[in-house]
């Protein structure tokens, strides 16, 4: 049996370069009854583990820095007895929540991340944040893509360490080159697929 997805939606607010907003976030719980990864817990630590409920989690994977990403991973990750995993691209933005440390280990581009027969694949997607990372679960037909690709177009990039260009480029060539079928489970807002999202950001970038 392959592992299924839980989404928990919960509010907050984001906070980068002297602005903060009000927001919705998309936190991804993915496994069986025994065990799970949690992909952004967000806002509401103590939601989420009572949505874990006694199963182990195997780590919490963080799909960037933002704050409204990561300002509760630790808090969730000390409930559940988890470490907290991020590509270190995101380091500076770790900082601004966490000063002086490093999540408790690295994802890179390509790692695998197994759980009930799933594989959860790393895909490096820079644009949104420098360390921005999606992940691809083939078997579930299924991407987690944190805020580089939404129902309606890439992801914002006009804040710091943001880039346009780079991130049409992303996603042109590591999530445009998945099934169209794919199902785009997004940090914020309502899922989509490939397909849906393809014309826009190919027009986007010419």
């Amino acid at each position: 049996m392959s592992a299924r997805i839980e989404r928990l939606v919960t509010a907050g607010t984001f906070s980068l370069d002297g602005g903060t907003w009000d927001v919705d976030n998309n936190v991804w719980i993915v496994g069986d009854e025994r065990s799970v990864y949690v992909i952004d817990p967000a806002h509401d630590s103590a939601a989420i583990a009572a949505a874990v409920g006694t199963r182990t989690v195997k780590a919490v994977l963080l799909t960037h820095g933002h704050d409204d990403h990561i300002r509760y991973a630790r808090e969730f990750a000390t409930l559940v007895e988890a470490p907290v995993l991020m590509n270190t691209a995101d380091q500076m933005l770790w900082e601004d929540i966490y000063p002086g440390t490093t999540p408790d280990g690295a994802i890179v581009d390509g790692e695998r991340f197994e759980i009930a027969g799933t594989v959860l694949t790393a895909l490096h997607t820079p644009g949104h944040s420098p360390g921005s990372t999606c992940f691809y679960a083939a078997d579930l037909g299924t991407v987690f893509s944190g805020d580089t690709l939404f129902n309606g177009g890439p992801g914002a990039t006009g804040r710091s360490y943001s880039d346009f260009p780079t991130i049409i480029a992303s996603i042109t060539e590591r999530l445009l080159s998945l099934p169209g079928e794919t199902v785009v489970n997004t940090g914020h807002g309502d899922s989509t697929t490939i397909a849906a999202e393809a014309p826009g950001v190919l027009a986007a970038g010419k």
